[in-house]
């Protein structure tokens, strides 16, 4: 999961949550006064303390007198978005789940995860991973979305803090179903 930081007037900077160390969770975790699994839950959710907590530690890797005090984003300039490999596993498990009522077509499925594009760090694979894993086993694919994700969109509705994902580059790894209904 990455944490975006946009300043008003400046370029976005993106921070891995996921290459967090712990000893910086540990700094996260006193300065915020919450666990580690609060933590990773409100990033899930678009925490605003949970999220400047990460972003903060994460930007003390270059700027190592950085004070939290002195990182104070507006409420509109933090965002968090699901990298490839959480949107790969998020689309696997739900057609997995979903697939598992006869009466579910591939078309449904593509519908109920057609916010996913818009928290991801690249709408354009989250789109073709939902439009290849949603095809009909009659080979059939899933007609596309016609209309936008919301960019604002929470991660909330497609990262639980039990989202099992893992990716080669990290060690680290959080579970959860996937949610399967529509707005």
């Amino acid at each position: 999961m990455y944490i975006v930081y946009t300043p008003a007037g400046g370029e976005p900077e993106q921070y891995n949550a996921r290459t967090l160390l712990v000893s910086e969770a540990s700094i996260v975790e006193r300065t915020i006064d919450r666990k580690w699994p609060a933590i990773k839950e409100g990033l899930a959710e678009d925490d605003l303390d949970a999220m400047r907590g990460v972003a903060w530690v994460l930007k003390k890797r270059s700027n190592p007198t950085l004070r939290f005090g002195e990182f104070d984003p507006g409420i509109e300039e933090l965002a968090t978005r699901l990298d490839k490999d959480e949107i790969e596993n998020y689309v696997a498990e739900a057609v997995a789940i979903a697939r598992m009522n006869p009466d579910v077509t591939g078309e449904a499925i593509a519908g109920a995860l057609q916010h996913l594009p818009g928290v991801s760090m690249d709408p354009a694979h989250a789109e073709a991973v939902i439009k290849e894993m949603t095809e009909d086993p009659k080979g059939e694919a899933a007609p596309e979305a016609t209309e936008p994700a919301d960019a604002a969109t929470s991660p909330s509705t497609a990262l639980q803090s039990g989202d099992t994902t893992t990716s080669d580059s990290s060690g680290t790894s959080s579970t959860s179903d996937p949610e399967m209904s529509t707005p």
